[in-house]
C-alpha cells in the first residue's frame, strides 16, 4: 500500500484531502468523523476538521484487518456447514 507522502502535504487532512484518499464523498468522510469511526480535530476559526494523516494510516490499516478477519470468518463458517451438511449426509 501507498503511504500518504508527507511531502506533498502537512502533517493534518482536510475531509476532501481524506475523501480524495479513501475514494469516498466528503459526507461519508464526516459521517466517519462524527461516529467517531475515524478521529480527527477541530482547528481554525471556523472550526473545520483535520485528520492526521498517521490516523488514516491507521484507520485504513484497521479497515485491512477487519477485511482480512471477516474472510476467514466466513471462510470457517462455509466450513463448518459443509461439515454439518456431511455429517448429516452419513446419518442417512
Amino acid at each position: 500500500m501507498d503511504h500518504i507522502s508527507s511531502e506533498s502535504i502537512g502533517r493534518f487532512l482536510t475531509v476532501a484531502d481524506a475523501s480524495e484518499i479513501l475514494n469516498i464523498s466528503i459526507d461519508e468522510v464526516h459521517e466517519l468523523i462524527t461516529s467517531a469511526e475515524l478521529p480527527a480535530i477541530r482547528v481554525g476559526s471556523p472550526a473545520r476538521w483535520r485528520v492526521e494523516r498517521r490516523v488514516l494510516e491507521d484507520y485504513i490499516q484497521q479497515k485491512y484487518e477487519e477485511t482480512r478477519r471477516m474472510s476467514l470468518w466466513h471462510e470457517a463458517n462455509a466450513a463448518s456447514i459443509q461439515d454439518i451438511d456431511e455429517t448429516a449426509k452419513h446419518r442417512r
